[in-house]
């Protein structure tokens, strides 16, 4: 969460800044409440900016300003449209909501406040904490701009099982801002409160003159008494929270099929490489694995599944230590091909994995995206999930999540950063330990049912579903009665609903026709009733004094974050290799290396214009502001030891 009115600090004045969040049964309820005054004897424009967790809803924005309220109405998005429309005709951003980075996304409106006037800006947002290896996370970051004297930060967690262990980390937890923190625990619930000075928040290690500027995480699981889960029941609608540890781990096939074409180049390669030295080392020696790398050619470390012997390991990362970038990208030659090395290798009592990671689209072999997941759909037949991981922004991210929902499993994308085989290694984490297979669940007495089949459940997370009751008959739901408080007695209802919505919408990849526009309707319809701004629906809000309008949207993971200003952006680009021998084709894809990771372009994209440059017959080939010493270049890789460049910007615009 981030606070942040973006105004001269000499004329307003942010007198109280408030993040209440309350956490019931992992379904958590944040309010962000900033109230500003104008120091001004005129009017101006005071804007208000918060982040939020991209997997929440926003379902609650209003502005009260000299003692009227102005609430954001939620609506379907084409109802929308005109208002959208207007915005952007006049110049204005009319997407509030934006992407902004792994986690968050961003909210910005502003309003013209009278002299000597305030406004309060409130902001609701809702989201369900997912379990990720034994942990749920509360995380919010903090950067009001400018020390506020009123600074508070409530969080109150209540889990009916009780509470196992929490934990409070982050920036604002260390040094002086420690002693701001305090932490409640009683059986069932837990309190975290955070009232930092003035002084407190300007003299930590994260904060300034601009005041705190960091996060607070925290971090807690729930007792698990019963192995068959815990059940809550409120007002006709139940959630079933089920995550088993008592039960032995089962031994797993995992196949890694890793892309190494020429757009892996660089950083993204040798992180890769780290990523696998270190998985390798965590596997079990129950575990049996394969290693596959492909670009234009699939090439297979073994033809078959190895044990995880210290020997096979041993020999796997030698294999892996070698592993280099060349070439286009075969998705479907390579999956087909890991799929093969499982099937023909079937091991009663295992849990199988497909795990690809790339970083584009697929340019050699099939290439039409519906034939490969169509192919790997009938290669897999619902035997084993397939997860697919996107480095970067170029890959088609629906690609990889319609080809994952498809088999059973999941997408996710890896973020270009200095931390990436980190984020590798986490995604494995997630998935080393299968502890059940094709889990089916029943709730008799139970409808409007969100997903109940499962194919695997690795340990560390857990399985939710919720729905409606449809009668009081002696069923699973009434035998475990609730103890929900009264003032949150809605809370099941609207996580019933977040994730009916969230699971809709993750389906709506995989269906054509009729059920499609079904299941999109009962989609919007849920949105609109519980005011959630999902990918459906749209916030329009209106500025009281300028009628003028905005819109605020929800950005779709597998959007790009915004390219560079400007187009081109001519700069001066050299290469300096004195001791080799020209050669032209890898000297582009260097080059094409350094632009795409700059422009944000495809990879092939690029190669398609350097390949055009190449047909000028000149000393120096000049694109723009382009220039490249042709006669002194050769690939980094071949010859490492005496490759040397540097590149300079010459100029910015």
């Amino acid at each position: 969460i981030k606070g942040e009115v973006s105004v001269s600090k000499q004329n307003v004045d942010i007198y109280s800044f408030y993040i209440n969040s309350t956490v019931t049964s992992r379904y958590a309820t944040t309010v962000i409440t900033s109230r500003v005054a104008n120091t001004l004897n005129e009017s101006q424009e005071i804007q208000f900016e918060v982040k939020i967790p991209k997997n929440a809803f926003i379902s609650k924005f209003r502005m009260t300003i000299e003692g009227k309220t102005y609430d954001g109405d939620v609506k379907e998005k084409e109802a929308a449209q005109q208002q959208y429309n207007q915005a952007v005709s006049r110049g204005q951003s009319a997407g509030l909501v934006r992407s902004v980075g792994r986690t968050l996304e961003d909210f910005k409106t502003s309003v013209t406040v009278a002299a000597f006037s305030k406004v309060t800006f409130e902001l609701t947002y809702e989201e369900l904490l997912k379990r990720r290896l034994g942990k749920y996370e509360l995380l919010i970051n903090a950067q009001p701009m400018q020390p506020v004297a009123d600074f508070k930060m409530d969080l109150h967690i209540q889990e009916k099982p009780g509470i196992s262990f929490l934990e409070v980390k982050g920036d604002l937890s260390t040094g002086d801002l420690a002693n701001a923190i305090k932490t409640t625990r009683a059986d069932k619930d837990a309190w975290v409160t955070f009232y930092p000075t003035r002084d407190q928040q300007t003299k930590c290690k994260s904060c300034g003159e601009n005041g705190l500027n960091g996060d607070l995480l925290v971090t807690y699981d729930v007792e698990r008494r019963n192995p068959k889960g815990e059940v809550m029941v409120s007002n006709g609608y139940f959630v079933h929270y089920f995550a088993p540890s008592d039960v032995p781990r089962i031994p797993k096939n995992v196949v890694f099929i890793i892309d190494r074409s020429g757009s892996m180049h660089g950083r993204k390669i040798d992180q890769t490489r780290l990523a696998l030295l270190r998985i390798l080392s965590d596997l079990d020696e129950h575990d049996h694995f394969g290693l596959i790398t492909f670009d234009s050619e699939v090439s297979l470390w073994k033809r078959e599944l190895l044990k995880a012997t210290e020997t096979n390991l041993e020999n796997a990362k030698s294999f892996v230590k070698e592993i280099r970038d060349r070439g286009a990208t075969d998705i479907n030659a390579a999956v087909l091909a890991g799929v093969d090395m499982i099937s023909r290798h079937p091991r009663e009592g295992t849990a199988s994995i497909l795990i690809l990671l790339t970083d584009g689209d697929p340019t050699t072999g099939e290439t039409n995206i519906e034939k490969i997941i169509a192919n790997v759909k009938e290669a897999i037949g619902t035997k084993f999930p397939l997860y697919c991981l996107g480095f970067g922004y170029d890959v088609n991210f629906d690609f990889l999540t319609k080809m994952s929902l498809e088999n059973g499993g999941v997408a996710r994308r890896i973020y270009e950063d200095s931390d990436a085989d980190l984020q590798l290694q986490g995604f494995y984490d997630e998935v080393a330990v299968p502890l059940l297979t094709d889990i089916q669940l029943k709730y008799p007495g139970g409808t409007n049912l969100t997903k109940t089949s499962f194919s695997l459940y690795f340990n560390g997370s857990e399985i939710v579903v919720s729905g409606q009751i449809t009668d009081n008959s002696d069923t699973i739901m009434t035998k475990d009665p609730s103890d929900v408080p009264p003032e949150n007695e809605d809370f099941m209802q609207r996580l019933w609903a977040y994730l009916t919505v969230k699971q809709l919408l993750e389906r709506q990849v995989l269906l054509k026709g009729q059920e499609k526009e079904d299941e999109k309707e009962e989609a919007l319809q849920l949105s609109l009733k519980y005011q959630f701004v999902t990918p459906l629906t749209s916030m329009v809000v209106t500025k009281p004094q300028e009628g003028e309008v905005e819109v605020a949207d929800k950005p779709k993971e597998g959007e790009a974050p915004p390219r560079p200003p400007g187009g081109f952006i001519p700069f001066l680009f050299y290469i300096y290799q004195p001791d080799s021998v020209m050669n032209k084709h890898n000297c582009h894809v260097h080059i094409m290396h350094v632009l795409s990771n700059y422009f944000m372009l495809n990879y092939y994209l690029l190669l398609l214009i350097i390949t055009y440059v190449q047909l000028l017959k000149q000393h120096y080939v000049t694109f723009g502001a382009l220039a490249v010493n042709k006669q002194n270049c050769t690939h980094p890789a071949e010859e490492h030891s005496n490759w040397s460049y540097f590149s300079k910007f010459v100029s910015m615009s």
